[in-house]
């Protein structure tokens, strides 16, 4: 499974943003729960939120009511929305999919928030 993100940027705080993810090379991208992760300057690695592809989502609770994740079935993407952004959501975001024992990610796409 290939994944290209795209959609980061630098924004003020408050402002919104949205990423894409694009899954492809697979047969079987249904049965992958997609996500987006996040690496913050200096910190590890961390979930943001994830979705299967029959419409469960799970955030992280310091993005809960902030941020959505959307995915579509027909394109392979997942996007998210990401609004009210606050400084400390600047970070590395990465998109993933998971089935089982396999694990695919993309690259990462940064986001800016200024203060």
């Amino acid at each position: 499974v290939q994944l290209q993100a795209s959609g980061g940027g630098l924004v003020q705080a408050g402002g919104s943003l949205r990423l894409s993810c694009a899954a492809s090379g697979s047969a079987f991208i249904i049965n992958y729960t997609i996500g987006w992760y996040r690496q913050p300057p200096g910190k590890q690695r961390e979930l943001v939120a994830t979705a299967t592809s029959g419409g469960e989502a799970h955030y992280a609770e310091n993005v809960r009511g902030r941020f959505t994740i959307s995915r579509d079935n027909a394109k392979n993407t997942v996007d998210l929305q990401m609004n009210r952004l606050k400084p400390d959501d600047t970070a590395v975001y990465h998109c993933a999919a998971h089935w089982a024992s396999r694990e695919y990610w993309g690259q990462g796409t940064q986001v800016t928030v200024s203060s």
